[in-house]
């Protein structure tokens, strides 16, 4: 099957591409909507940009479009994309917002496409400690919670970084896997990556309880 995969170059669209990809899935595209605002309902904002990276570094061609980030307006607008894609079903990387698989759902109903959620309403724990075993290098990009401190930016998620969030799972009650937008990642590396991203500029951005890593210059470098 043809597919698209949503992709914002963060852990859960990343994990949900490589599942795909292993189950055989024919990948055409990722698809990737730029938000013009940083408040944006159903997409990443910060480093969103560094998409054309992420995909060179996974071979696979990226079809992007940019969006106002409006509520309804970005759905519109990414229906608009997808509907030009010679597909069969689009894939997301969603794990327990209703509110982003059931527009993706609609969308997919409009068009006649096959909507694929892999990771859906899997445990968070064990998506965790999936892309530790697949050894995915990741870092967090942006924190917008109570709980959070301005060391959080640009942290790698390892086992240090899990038992962090679970102590804040439990006394904030934020999600582990930042489904409710209280965190944002990116993966610079990953098992299927042909290379990798390699950060040379970035700076820390805090404003009152939130933040965001703001990377300024990347390259990819041979593995």
């Amino acid at each position: 099957m043809h597919v698209a995969v949503l992709a914002t170059g963060g852990k859960d669209s990343t994990l949900a591409l490589y599942r795909v990809l292993t189950e055989g899935y024919n990948v055409a595209c990722l698809v990737s909507m730029i938000p013009l605002r940083d408040d944006s309902w159903m997409f990443h904002y910060p480093n969103i940009r560094l998409m054309d990276l992420v995909a060179e570094a996974v071979d696979i061609p990226l079809v992007k479009a940019e969006t106002s980030g409006k509520k309804e307006k970005e759905i519109e607008d990414l229906k608009h994309l997808i509907g030009k894609l010679n597909i069969e079903g689009i894939v997301s990387g969603a794990v327990a917002s209703n509110y982003q698989k059931s527009r993706i759902e609609k969308i997919c109903k409009d068009l006649g496409l096959k909507c694929i959620c892999p990771l859906w309403q899997e445990s968070p724990t064990k998506l965790l400690e999936e892309i530790l075993a697949l050894k995915f290098e990741t870092i967090i990009t942006g924190v917008y919670a109570y709980g959070f401190s301005q060391e959080w930016l640009g942290r790698k998620i390892d086992r240090s970084a899990v038992k962090d969030l679970m102590e804040l799972n439990k006394r904030y009650g934020i999600s582990l896997v930042g489904e409710g937008g209280e965190y944002e990642t990116l993966v610079l590396d990953a098992v299927f990556f042909n290379k990798r991203i390699k950060v040379v500029e970035a700076e820390k951005i805090w404003k009152n309880q939130s933040g965001y890593f703001l990377i300024r210059e990347a390259k990819l470098e041979n593995k």
